[in-house]
């Protein structure tokens, strides 16, 4: 569809949270675009213009404890369920009764657990770079604390109140450019290479991450938009998501197993460790996502799929959009 697209707007909403920051391009059916870890709503810069072109309402936010939107103090705060609530919210707010909810790594996470638990809200789900995984099996924390031998999984690294932190917030632009290049196909380190999602037990993350090199896909002002955010809030706040896993496998316990039945449709990067290490959780799509329309992973892609190859994403974004029941 051919049409005059109106500028990017920017406001804040009312929520659970406080609030939470929005950017909304275009009118037309709603798509709430829910970002993950370390971004914010500018992870979808390139998304808000093609769905806005394309005839929908594109609103994409910032998840509480990022960017403008209100970050509570407690690491509790940050539970599954409340930031489901949050994207309730957010459509009650925007005037609407429903929407197309679409999610990158954590956000979608997010979006799969918003159709799962308000499907009268979200009618469909898209979910990028991370497959959905029912709730199930032992507690989250016992099953990253097994992996990597001698070396410390980068969840159980991140889910100790602080000491991420201290890593990260000396030195914020260095360390996101650093994280940005070792999962993005172009800059992400070889194989044989030391795997940058673990850290030995007498370093930190950034030990293993490429150095004074830029994926295609992140200008220096990119990288100056993601910097600023994280150097004014910390990283707290998007690290408390982390911090409740185990608190989110007792929150959904009546949902262990509970597969997502609306249309969905899911895009992921065949170079991306999401991909092949939950290449299980995508083989069993037919029982968990029994409503998907489409699965697709893009060759040579790494994890920031939305930002490295805008193109495609948008063709098959769209595509599946005008796929779905009106």
């Amino acid at each position: 569809m051919s049409q005059h697209v109106a500028e990017v707007t920017h406001r804040s909403v009312a929520a659970p949270a406080g609030r939470i920051h929005l950017a909304e391009q275009g009118s037309g059916p709603l798509v709430l675009l829910v970002h993950g870890f370390p971004e914010c709503w500018y992870s979808w810069r390139h998304q808000l213009p093609a769905l806005a072109a394309a005839g929908y309402r594109a609103v994409a936010i910032d998840v509480r404890g990022y960017g403008r939107s209100a970050k509570p103090a407690a690491t509790d705060a940050y539970r599954m369920v409340d930031l489901v609530a949050d994207n309730v919210a957010v459509v009650r707010a925007l005037g609407e009764e429903s929407a197309v909810v679409i999610g990158h790594d954590w956000g979608a996470t997010i979006a799969a657990n918003s159709a799962l638990l308000h499907p009268e809200v979200f009618t469909a789900a898209g979910l990028l770079s991370v497959p959905y995984t029912p709730r199930g099996g032992p507690r989250p924390s016992e099953v990253f604390a097994r992996m990597g031998g001698e070396e410390e999984f980068y969840v159980s690294y991140f889910q100790q109140p602080g000491r991420a932190e201290a890593e990260i917030e000396p030195d914020v632009r260095g360390w996101l450019a650093g994280f940005y290049a070792a999962l993005s196909a172009d800059t992400m380190p070889g194989p044989g290479a030391p795997d940058p999602h673990f850290v030995s037990r007498s370093g930190t993350l950034r030990d293993r991450f490429p150095t004074d090199v830029l994926p295609a896909w992140l200008s220096a002002s990119d990288l100056d938009v993601y910097a600023g955010e994280f150097e004014r809030t910390g990283l707290t706040g998007a690290l408390n998501r982390y911090r409740n896993m185990d608190r989110d496998w007792e929150d959904l316990a009546a949902y262990d197993g509970a597969p997502v039945r609306q249309p969905s449709l899911f895009l992921g990067g065949s170079l991306d460790a999401s991909t092949t290490w939950l290449a299980d959780a995508i083989e069993a799509y037919p029982v968990t996502l029994p409503g998907l329309v489409a699965s697709h992973l893009l060759d040579g892609c790494g994890h920031w799929i939305q930002q490295e190859r805008p193109t495609e994403v948008n063709r098959l974004l769209t595509d599946w959009l005008a796929a779905l029941p009106a």
